[in-house]
């Protein structure tokens, strides 16, 4: 468990703490079924291939890592009004500061915000990710919604395919990788953002896909 160091209201927890058998942290042991069912869901799901996702691989190529390294945090945010800009922005302060942008492993750093306490209102959620997507990706950040609505959105390389589908509403934080072009490439701001950090150092498989991009053009 990891306190923030001038906020001890701000609490991140690594997998180790979910499964450890000491007598857990009261936000832990008051959600531990949520928390647990997190853990696993980014095990046996973002860590494996998926039938449906398109192209080899697992569903998210950086979780395993990020698991291995440390890197893989949890947070609990019960109330209703969990996702506003306000509560997201410490998180999003802070993760800059465990993950700052340049260091090597930051690339798989990610912060899980767990909303448990908006599980019958999902769709604040992908409205929340949608007004504080422009504020993260100015910074070189993403945050992502994820609930078992699932959240619309379709699979980069199978449309049928709801890659968002989690078993628990939150949302999440992490730093923009190049393969975020197409979440990126509808917006001009979002494109610009995209470009002054990865420039035409587009991944092959995307240049096809977004050739103005890959010229450098705007």
């Amino acid at each position: 468990m990891i306190t923030h160091p001038t906020d001890p209201s701000l609490m991140l927890f690594d997998p180790g703490d979910v499964a450890a058998q000491e007598p857990p942290h009261p936000l832990v042991r008051q959600y531990a079924t949520e928390l647990g069912a997190v853990v696993a869901w980014a095990h046996e799901y973002l860590c494996r291939p998926h039938p449906e996702l398109g192209r080899r691989g697992p569903v998210c190529p950086y979780t395993q890592a990020s698991l291995e390294r440390g890197l893989f945090r949890l947070a609990v945010e019960p109330g209703h009004d969990a996702g506003s800009p306000g509560v997201m922005d410490r998180y999003r302060e802070w993760f800059t500061i465990l993950a700052p942008p340049g260091r090597a492993d930051s690339v798989h750093a990610a912060i899980l915000v767990l909303l448990p306490g908006m599980a019958g209102r999902l769709e604040l959620i992908d409205e929340a990710q949608r007004l504080l997507k422009d504020t993260y990706v100015a910074d070189g950040l993403m945050i992502g919604e994820f609930h078992p609505g699932p959240p619309p959105k379709a699979g980069l390389w199978n449309p049928g395919f709801r890659p968002l589908h989690a078993p628990v509403p939150m949302l999440v934080i992490r730093h923009m990788v190049a393969t975020d072009l197409p979440f990126l490439a509808d917006d001009p701001a979002h494109l610009e953002a995209y470009q002054a950090r990865f420039g035409d150092q587009i991944p092959g498989r995307l240049r096809d896909a977004f050739p103005a991009v890959a010229a450098g053009e705007r």
